[in-house]
């Protein structure tokens, strides 16, 4: 994933591939509430922090031209063919103000130590009307403050106020432990997409066994 100060993923590129590749269910819950939210249409959508490119198909089958940016250059080698893409910042996007018809941000929030900065980056790309897509996981229900080691009951505890970067996690196999995460609470990210421009028109919770463990938003550039 690209990350707006050091590609931290460069370092595990090789496994991540094997890993989101292996994500199976998981994987398949993702691209279907992302197909869900953005919906079909045509012309190029910015997969911002695309990593190894893995959620093109989804977009290729909506109908849309998928285009990547990133900053870890390990993650792009892997992405080379699955679309074009180009190394880059998502805190500044190599992208032509009011260009875009669609633009996601996929699994990677939580590797931006400044999203609203992002988001203000997705509402100077967008064209007016155009469509961005959040998809993450679920900021109450996962991160550091969350113990899901005896799912379905999940325990959260008071770091779920503690914004900083950390590695900590009930899961010593995954991505958290390799290259840490930035928790933001969903009010700072809600707040962050009104405040950025982009006008919030659906919300999607996905999950099984009863906590939803993704959270999905659709937005709109009005102006």
């Amino acid at each position: 994933m690209g990350t707006t100060s050091t590609p931290a993923y460069d370092a595990h590129a090789d496994w991540y591939e094997g890993y989101i590749s292996g994500s199976g269910d998981y994987l398949r819950r993702v691209h279907a509430t992302v197909a869900d939210l953005l919906g079909a249409g045509e012309g190029r959508c910015l997969d911002i922090c695309c990593g190894t490119g893995a959620h093109a198909p989804v977009l290729t089958g909506l109908g849309w031209t998928p285009v990547g940016v990133d900053l870890s250059g390990g993650q792009l080698r892997h992405a080379r063919g699955r679309l074009p893409a180009a190394r880059g910042d998502a805190g500044a996007l190599p992208v032509a103000d009011a260009s875009l018809p669609a633009a996601m941000c996929v699994l990677a929030s939580t590797d931006l130590p400044d999203y609203p900065a992002v988001l203000r980056e997705v509402a100077r790309v967008l064209r007016p009307g155009g469509r961005f897509v959040h998809m993450g996981v679920h900021p109450c229900f996962v991160g550091a403050f969350a113990d899901w080691s005896k799912h379905p009951r999940v325990v959260v505890d008071a770091r779920y106020a503690d914004r900083s970067h950390s590695f900590d996690s009930w899961n010593v196999t995954g991505v958290r432990v390799r290259v840490g995460a930035w928790h933001i609470p969903i009010s700072d990210l809600v707040n962050a997409t009104v405040d950025a421009g982009l006008r919030l028109v659906r919300v999607v919770e996905a999950g099984r066994g009863g906590v939803p463990d993704l959270l999905g938003l659709l937005a709109i550039r009005d102006r």
